[in-house]
């Protein structure tokens, strides 16, 4: 299938390493022109030569905090006049930390709120214009299964990427409109640096190794494993490309089988 992005224009955040760096690689190799970020400059500079060079495509390295209220409408400034305009965005960050309830406080809460819910409200308000200009224009907002089925001890992402995936909803109905279609990813365990993080804290609470909590945890797939970034990749960029045109306002888990729900 012909996924028809050739020289179409994306910024992905959150992509020098795990979900968002696979998306990035996939629109890469389809023939998009990619800027990619991450907090760390030394190593979204590092990712965007290594994704160049495998795939010829023109990878743009930016450098910025997302959940710093300035930093995303700078970053789709610079891709903009890097690329020309911008045709794709996908909104990706790193999650909150893991705990309980108790062991947050308010600071840590609205932290984490910048994080995981208004860098996706920024990013996307700075990109409407551009946006507009496009003939193909698509939205992803990259956020958890745990939308629909809560994860122990990790109650700051339950709670707040939700409240992503009512925007995205609500701003698929509001600016289809425009032409613009917005979908969302809600990715389940994949083999991610992220997860290794969550899998050495659950291994720390529980006196085991990450190797235990990983094959404990892949026991709720009926696959029997953890997802890969690739196969997230896959999903994500056929979503975004103009062959998924007719495609808005979907909540996709990509998670091996493990939402256990029928809605």
């Amino acid at each position: 299938m012909d996924l028809q992005l050739k020289d179409k224009r994306a910024l992905v955040t959150g992509a020098s390493r795990g979900l968002g760096y696979a998306v990035a690689l996939g629109l890469a190799r389809e023939g998009c022109h990619v800027a990619i970020n991450s907090r760390d400059a030394e190593k979204i500079s590092k990712a965007a030569n290594i994704l160049a060079q495998q795939t010829g495509a023109q990878v743009i390295g930016l450098a910025g905090d997302v959940a710093d209220p300035d930093v995303p409408k700078q970053l789709i400034g610079d891709a903009v006049r890097a690329m020309g305009g911008l045709d794709i965005l996908v909104t990706n960050a790193g999650g909150p930390p893991a705990g309980a309830f108790e062991s947050f406080d308010e600071a840590t809460w609205q932290k984490a709120i910048d994080l995981s819910f208004m860098s996706h409200v920024r990013l996307i308000r700075a990109a409407l214009p551009h946006l507009r200009q496009s003939q193909a224009a698509s939205v992803l907002t990259m956020t958890s299964y745990s939308v629909k089925q809560p994860i122990p001890n990790l109650v700051l992402s339950n709670s707040i990427r939700g409240a992503t995936v009512g925007l995205t909803k609500s701003l698929a109905l509001e600016l289809g409109k425009d032409g613009i279609r917005f979908n969302s990813i809600l990715p389940g365990w994949t083999e991610t640096e992220r997860v290794v993080e969550l899998m050495t804290f659950r291994a720390n609470q529980n006196g085991t190794t990450v190797e235990e909590e990983i094959a404990k945890q892949s026991k709720d797939s009926p696959l029997g494993r953890m997802g890969t970034p690739e196969e997230f990749a896959n999903a994500a960029v056929f979503l975004v490309s103009p062959a998924a045109s007719y495609i808005t306002g979907v909540m996709l888990t990509v998670d091996g089988g493990m939402y256990k729900g029928t809605l």
